[in-house]
């Protein structure tokens, strides 16, 4: 580690206990999946109750990512100049309020825009919670620290489309977003109450908010930055690919119910978590540049078995399901180490860095997202070819910008 990264690190404050810490960093980082997985099950029961074509009910989710994605380029510099707090209680704020609009829309595309809104508010945890683990620990330890933030949140994709499932069985979609406005209260209670301040004012960008965003011209100088964040922008690019296309290939194309779908999403969450947890225990002895490797040779495999299966119209279910456990799986030992690597230079501008590399995997996921939905068919090959697309730039990536800069 450099001079100014241990320098940074020693200035930072430690005010919680490590399990207390993680326990409210893990429930700032559920917001973008527990909102997107939550309302999964109910997209067929959309279209009918709205009456609305199926593309446009896909654009509620790809308006949440789009929001989602382009929020953190302003909060995460913004919180290098005001500090992480006052920027991630905002963004609940905003988030409980698109969640209201929501739970109320009488159409489709009020709905859409109303989910754009609550995903600009949903991006203030997950960047701040990044932010925050940066400020505080080094390169391993950071890695370690998003493993166990991933293992926790872990339980929001594993119980929110179970969770929806069950609302759809009582109510209607309406109480999922009446649900997700009581996570949000939920979660703005702990962070007023709990979440830490951990940028001194001594480490916050001075000058102008426009001075904070020329961050991102180094960022994007960076080589290694560029490396690491769009190996992670295609291999997450997948994932929400997955996440659009499942619905209508288990629910549509195989005739699962949507309270079954919770369970066959729910499994590769449990997947993601055990990768997680072997990943925290050992990162800190392997390295988290080795991690990241196996992580991605694991999801390459993945991503080939879905090919061969989804172009085969092979197994079934399980030809399909097997192979996403695989590829899902294996996130959790991408997501921690890519994104430790991608911070760990910037320790000084971690809000702007966390922002630029959390926005990349939304920018392509909701182009693969559109992408999607122009060659729509009855059956999961479009979905299959996307997602090993995607898992093949991101190896490809890794070993052009990653490997060689970190050979040379």
């Amino acid at each position: 580690m450099d001079n100014q990264s241990s320098a940074a690190i020693a200035a930072a404050p430690k005010p919680l206990p490590f399990p207390l810490l993680a326990a409210v960093l893990g429930l700032m980082s559920m917001f973008g999946a527990i909102s997107i997985d939550m309302y999964l099950p109910a997209l067929p029961a959309l279209e009918a109750a709205l009456q609305a074509d199926p593309a446009l009910i896909q654009m509620t989710l790809g308006g949440f990512l789009l929001g989602f994605g382009l929020a953190q380029l302003l909060f995460g510099p913004l919180s290098d100049s005001i500090g992480r707090r006052p920027v991630l209680i905002g963004g609940i704020l905003l988030y409980i309020i698109g969640s209201i609009l929501c739970a109320t829309a009488d159409t489709a595309a009020s709905l859409v825009v109303a989910r754009l809104l609550q995903g600009l508010g949903a991006s203030a945890g997950p960047v701040m919670a990044r932010a925050m683990v940066r400020d505080l620990y080094s390169r391993d330890e950071s890695a370690k620290m998003y493993s166990i933030l991933m293992l926790l949140m872990g339980a929001a994709p594993m119980i929110a489309p179970v969770a929806g499932g069950q609302l759809l069985v009582y109510f209607d979609w309406r109480a999922i977003f009446w649900t997700l406005t009581a996570f949000g209260t939920l979660c703005l209670i702990v962070a007023s109450v709990f979440a830490p301040e951990t940028l001194p004012r001594t480490r916050r960008s001075r000058g102008s908010i426009l001075t904070a965003l020329h961050h991102y011209r180094d960022l994007l100088h960076s080589r290694r930055f560029l490396g690491y964040s769009l190996t992670l922008g295609f291999v997450y690019a997948a994932m929400f690919t997955y996440i659009s296309g499942t619905p209508h290939v288990y629910i549509t194309v195989m005739g699962v119910s949507p309270q079954n779908f919770g369970y066959l999403f729910g499994v590769n969450v449990v997947g993601m978590m055990i990768l997680s947890a072997i990943n925290s225990r050992i990162v800190t002895r392997v390295g988290s540049d080795r991690m990241l490797t196996y992580g991605l040779m694991l999801m390459l495999l993945g991503a080939v078995l879905l090919l061969i299966t989804g172009l085969g119209g092979l197994f079934g279910i399980p030809g399909i399901a097997v192979p996403l456990f695989i590829l899902l799986a294996s996130l959790g030992m991408v997501g921690a180490n890519g994104t430790a690597g991608a911070l760990a230079a910037f320790p000084t501008m971690a809000g702007a860095a966390s922002a630029l590399g959390g926005v990349l995997p939304f920018v392509v996921g909701t182009g693969a997202g559109f992408v999607l939905g122009l060659f729509h068919d009855a059956s999961a090959r479009p979905m299959a070819i996307i997602m090993f697309t995607l898992v093949v730039l991101g190896v490809l990536t890794h070993r052009l910008l990653v490997v060689k800069t970190n050979a040379s």
